[in-house]
């Protein structure tokens, strides 16, 4: 059974390094190699992954490197399953939101110097889709639940309000200081977006965090038990 990390994709190198590394530090916890996948921007493809473990007729598992059921995650990711003519695929559910993601970005807060009080913004690049706005409104709730207060959404690249404008926002109504919580995985061009909004403290993306290689692993490993002699089939 073969093991695929499929991300977005970035034109940034820092990005696709930062990937890269946290497949490795996944594949060393399972004992087992992670493969990568970009489904944007770059390759190699889902689809040319698993049309090459097709013809060694190998099962397997992709997870989404993604924080919600995008667009990418709800329409891209299974059309490349589709083309690669692959017919024992298991497709797991993105890596956010949840307890395990929450968890992490409450630390990445901590270790950037965030105190109670401070204005809380969680920036993540945006959608259109009802779903996964839907999505990162509950990872705005799940993290305000660990700061004591309320936490707000801001965008990197599509949606109401944009980084920029939540941080004025944000600054307008209280005096203290402005934190932004990158609800990215990777470095790159939304990252820097958030690195030059004018907050009083940014957290680093959620790739740079060692928690994170392990919940992929855990996330491959659930995966591959529910796998476990029964028929493969594709999940949302």
């Amino acid at each position: 059974m073969s093991l695929v990390l499929a991300a977005h994709g970035t034109r940034r190198p820092a990005g696709v390094a930062m990937i890269g590394d946290l497949a490795a530090r996944a594949s060393e916890l399972l004992d087992r190699t992670v493969g990568v996948a970009f489904v944007d921007v770059l390759g190699p493809t889902p689809a040319e992954v698993l049309s090459d473990l097709r013809a060694w007729d190998e099962p397997a598992i992709v997870l989404p490197a993604f924080l919600s059921r995008g667009y990418h995650v709800r329409a891209d990711l299974p059309a490349h399953v589709e083309a690669s003519g692959h017919r024992r695929v298991l497709v797991t559910p993105s890596l956010g939101p949840g307890r395990g993601i929450t968890r992490i970005l409450f630390q990445n807060l901590l270790e950037t110097g965030w105190q109670p009080g401070d204005s809380v913004i969680l920036a993540a690049a945006g959608t259109s889709d009802p779903r996964a706005r839907a999505d990162l409104d509950h990872a705005a709730t799940l993290l305000s639940r660990l700061t004591g207060s309320a936490v707000e959404l801001g965008f990197a690249a599509t949606g109401s309000p944009m980084i920029q404008a939540a941080v004025t926002n944000a600054r307008r109504r209280r005096s203290r200081r402005v934190v932004v919580v990158s609800y990215l995985i990777a470095e790159g061009l939304f990252q820097e977006r958030l690195d030059c909004c004018g907050a009083d403290l940014v957290t680093r993306p959620l790739g740079t965090h060692p928690r994170l290689a392990r919940l992929v692993a855990e996330r491959f490993r659930d995966a591959a038990i529910r796998s476990s002699g029964l028929q493969y089939q594709r999940t949302a």
